[in-house]
C-alpha cells in the first residue's frame, strides 16, 4: 500500500484506556518513543487492537508542529517527541524540517518559512516534535 502520509511508525500496542466513544491507544515505536492515538471504539474493534497487536501510526507532515526551548511550557498535544533537525528544506512559502528522534526514527514537518526563522531551525537544533492524538491514524496489517 502507498500512502501520502509522510510520517509512519511501525509499532505494538502498548496501552489502551477505554472511554464511553473513544479509546487512546499508544503504540510503543522503534528506540522507546510511544505515539498515542485516538480512535473510536468501533475502530479498536474492527482493527482488533489489543496491547501486544503490531500496528502501524501514520500522521501527515503539516499536522506537525515543532517547539525549541526550554521544557517549562506544557501543551495539550498528547505526542511531545524530542530529537535533533537533520535536514531543512526551504520553498517559496513553506519549509520541509527533518527532526531525527533519540531512537533513530525520523518525523517530518512542513512549517512555514517564517517559523524557521522564528525557531532558529537549523542542521543540528534541538527541536522538539508535538502532535494531537487525534491526527494520528491508526492500522494494521490484513
Amino acid at each position: 500500500m502507498a500512502i501520502s502520509a509522510r510520517n509512519v511508525f511501525a509499532g505494538t500496542v502498548s496501552e489502551i484506556r477505554e472511554g464511553a466513544v473513544n479509546a487512546e491507544v499508544s503504540l510503543a515505536v522503534t528506540g522507546g518513543d510511544v505515539i498515542v492515538a485516538t480512535v473510536t471504539l468501533d475502530s479498536l474493534k474492527a482493527l482488533g487492537l489489543a496491547v501486544g497487536t503490531a500496528a502501524t501510526a501514520f500522521v501527515k507532515a503539516p499536522s506537525i508542529m515543532l517547539v525549541t526551548g526550554n521544557d517549562s511550557v506544557r501543551f495539550s498535544a498528547r505526542n511531545h517527541l524530542k530529537g535533533s533537525v537533520t535536514e531543512v528544506k526551504t520553498g517559496a512559502v513553506n519549509s520541509e524540517v527533518v527532526v531525527k528522534l533519540a531512537g533513530g526514527s525520523e518525523v517530518k514537518a512542513i512549517v512555514t518559512n517564517d517559523a524557521v526563522t522564528d525557531l532558529a531551525l537549523s542542521v543540528g537544533s534541538a527541536a522538539g516534535v508535538l502532535f494531537k492524538a487525534g491526527s494520528v491514524i491508526l492500522g494494521v496489517s490484513a
